[in-house]
């Protein structure tokens, strides 16, 4: 492939979604530069230091068996970290923790219903995989939940799961495919909690990117696309000025910003559109664990979250503990006081005494899960716009709302992969094999 300034495949974003679509392409012997407009790669991922204590910008799972996993693994991107265990889990409904129903013990155990309601809980976790989710792309969770079971508290438990699954509080919207997939996935595998955090993923894919010569840009903010006069993508241009020329441009951004610098037309209509997947997230920094076998807890009258990442990952110093806390948020008026303190009373009721031992804290009131919520009106994921711009030639998409494969940092590597091999495929390769 030539290597002139003109033939240069410019990259818009260094989250997940950029680095990927940048290591793919470099691999396959395209020359590549990364425009990231943040003074450090990474997004949603990265994960910052306070002392010996790694914390993620909220909650972060890496689903096992999932198109990310495969896409990392296909990329030579390792990472450590542990599965968390369904012992240790509480329902929380009415203020009361009851044990969570992960297994045959605690479902016969647990106070959180009767026994009629415990045989409807026992069936349909046997029966979920089972489940077709590909004809319920456009039912909405809600519609399948009222129509498939019969005793409320059980819709209420099974609408927990799909927020835990999916990190999206709304049922009346999302499509049941999706989370139904998602959840499918979470019991089949479970997820992992990564040693030393999410920044691992940006530092393995900056890497594999750069060893094969691509080049990353940070602080280097993209404000407008540079065309020809035939509408073909010509390069970018920067808030300084600068015009780096390209053959073509993939704008890995979330949907609000590739809004801006789309052109007009369906993609641009969708990334407009899009909802984003918001959470109030609560990072806690311990010095000790008060209650060790207590590592989880999930709201089920009230959309919370809470666990004890460093129980399996390496996310604090010996003896310390790092705690995740979330409160997904819906379509109520946001309210940071509110959602912090019921995020504190989740905290409060799972490990008591832990204001005592708080090495550091930090409130995330608004913090982005996904950048565009998957509907059921929208038509699930094959709603999702692909990879190519129509009337853009040269101009390609990527990232979490993009593409029928995958949800969360899974839609952003799928799409990723997807982008590079069709910009390779414009380029018609010329003998160089695709990613």
């Amino acid at each position: 492939m030539p290597t002139s300034s003109d033939e240069t495949i410019v990259v818009v974003g260094a989250g997940l979604a950029g680095l990927a679509t940048a290591a793919y392409l470099a691999r396959a012997g395209a020359p590549v530069t990364v425009l990231e407009r943040a003074a450090e790669p990474g997004g949603r991922a990265q994960t910052t230091s306070a002392g010996a204590y790694r914390m993620n910008l909220g909650p972060h799972a890496l689903y096992r068996g999932s198109a990310g996993a495969r896409i990392l693994a296909d990329l030579g991107v390792t990472y450590r970290g542990g599965t968390p265990s369904a012992a240790g889990g509480y329902a929380v409904s009415r203020g009361v923790m009851h044990v969570l129903p992960g297994g045959f013990v605690s479902l016969l155990t647990t106070g959180l219903f009767g026994l009629g309601a415990k045989v409807e809980v026992g069936g349909l976790l046997a029966s979920l995989s089972k489940v077709d989710a590909e004809p319920l792309a456009r039912t909405t969770v809600r519609e399948w939940v009222s129509g498939h079971i019969r005793h409320p508290e059980v819709r209420a438990l099974i609408e927990a799961l799909f927020r835990l699954a999916t990190y999206a509080d709304a049922p009346e919207t999302m499509s049941a495919g999706l989370a139904i997939r998602q959840l499918q996935l979470a019991l089949a595998h479970n997820v992992a909690y990564l040693d030393d955090g999410w920044q691992t993923l940006v530092e393995g894919l900056r890497a594999r990117a750069e060893e094969h010569g691509a080049r990353v840009r940070t602080g280097a903010p993209v404000v407008e696309l540079a065309r020809h006069g035939d509408g073909r993508v010509a390069g970018v241009r920067l808030r300084s000025g600068e015009v780096v020329p390209s053959a073509a441009v993939v704008l890995a951004l979330d949907a609000q910003a590739a809004a801006e610098l789309l052109p007009d037309g369906a993609t641009r209509r969708i990334a407009r559109n899009a909802v984003p997947v918001r959470a109030a997230c609560l990072d806690v920094a311990l010095t000790r664990l008060p209650r060790p076998r207590a590592t989880f807890a999930l709201g089920i009258d009230e959309p919370l979250y809470c666990s004890v990442h460093s129980a399996v990952a390496r996310l604090a110093p010996e003896g310390g503990a790092l705690i995740q806390v979330a409160r997904y948020l819906g379509d109520d008026s946001p309210d940071p006081k509110r959602d912090e303190a019921r995020l504190e009373g989740l905290l409060d009721g799972l490990q008591p005494g832990w204001r005592e031992v708080v090495a550091t804290r930090r409130f995330l009131p608004h913090m982005v899960a996904a950048s565009a919520l998957t509907t059921a009106a929208g038509g699930g994921m094959a709603g999702r716009p692909g990879v190519d711009v129509s009337g853009a030639p040269g101009l390609f998409v990527a990232g979490d709302w993009v593409g029928s494969e995958g949800w969360l940092a899974d839609a952003s590597l799928a799409s990723a992969q997807a982008a590079a091999r069709a910009v390779l495929a414009r380029a018609g390769e010329r003998g160089v094999a695709a990613a």
